[in-house]
């Protein structure tokens, strides 16, 4: 399949999925696992796939992942990245990002608010559970009314935990990363 076809399609699968969630199509089911599940330190690697870097095309990425659950029922997850993206692309420069945000349970099983407004900073954030994935998504709108998604689905497997992240510009992929992450602590 085109690489094109093949974006196509994974913007239209991406959309339905969203859309599903929005309106409550997307409910936890009884085989859904619970958020504890996800709870530990995650530690791993990913490729990177880029459609706008000429240089960079294809990078390296460190992972770490660590989620605590709270007793109201919500969660805060804080990733870290290293990335390589940047600089010379002999010796690409090292820099890490790190994220935590912090989710509220909804009136939805199985779906929590990160909350934000699509319009303002910080984007708007939503995570849900679909079987063994626990699912990340932030939407924002620039300045220009373009959106921007981020999708990070956290799966779980006998191996451990696999990585999917995309961003999505204007219904174009923009970037891919792949990874996987094993349980360092509890």
């Amino acid at each position: 399949m085109q690489p094109s076809r093949l974006a196509a399609r994974l913007v239209a699968t991406f959309m339905l999925i969203s859309l599903a969630a929005l309106s409550g199509a997307g409910r936890a089911s009884a085989a859904d696992l619970k958020i504890g599940a996800f709870v530990g330190s995650w530690q791993g690697s990913a490729i990177s796939e880029s459609e706008i870097s000429v240089n960079f095309q294809i990078t390296a990425r460190d992972l770490d992942v660590v989620l605590r659950t709270d007793d109201d029922g919500g969660f805060t997850i804080t990733w870290s990245t290293v990335l390589r993206q940047k600089g010379d692309p002999g010796k690409p420069a090292e820099v890490l990002k790190q994220t935590t945000r912090s989710f509220l349970p909804s009136a939805r099983p199985g779906v929590w608010s990160g909350g934000g407004d699509a319009l303002l900073d910080p984007p708007y954030i939503w995570a849900r559970i679909a079987g063994n994935s626990l699912r990340i998504y932030s939407l924002a709108v620039s300045d220009s009314g373009a959106y921007e998604m981020q999708v990070y689905d956290r799966t779980l497997s006998g191996l451990g935990m696999e990585l999917e992240f995309r961003r999505i510009i204007d219904g174009e992929t923009a970037r891919t990363a792949r990874g996987r992450l094993i349980k360092v602590a509890d």
